[in-house]
């Protein structure tokens, strides 16, 4: 078993490594084409929903979310890095992180207050 998982991952690895290489602003724009289809994919649920196909409607939904969580998470994580090279990136990427953890500092005193009392 263990054989055969290491043969999957070998293209994935190599994939990986290739995405690696990218210069700045090619990384960018692979990260940007996913999500260029994804998010409005996900606006085109409303309106086969309001068309009657609720099924088709979800499963649209729910593979959008999917795409757009697992791949694009994965082709941020690999080209992070490279993005933090450009100096308004590092700059956008700070200022997110900041507020970023600001919220989760809120979101845990509130919780903290919630459950004290």
């Amino acid at each position: 078993m263990q054989h055969h998982l290491g043969r999957a991952e070998r293209p994935l690895q190599r994939l990986r490594q290739q995405i690696a290489r990218l210069r700045p602003y090619p990384a960018l724009l692979l990260v940007a084409a996913p999500l260029a289809v994804v998010e409005p994919l996900k606006l085109a649920t409303v309106f086969i929903a309001g068309e009657g196909h609720w099924i088709t409607s979800v499963l649209v939904l729910v593979l959008a979310y999917a795409v757009s969580l697992f791949v694009t998470h994965w082709l941020f994580g690999v080209v992070k890095p490279k993005l933090l090279t450009l100096s308004w990136f590092a700059w956008a990427w700070k200022i997110f992180v900041r507020w970023r953890d600001r919220a989760w500092r809120w979101v845990g005193k509130r919780e903290a207050q919630r459950h004290s009392g």
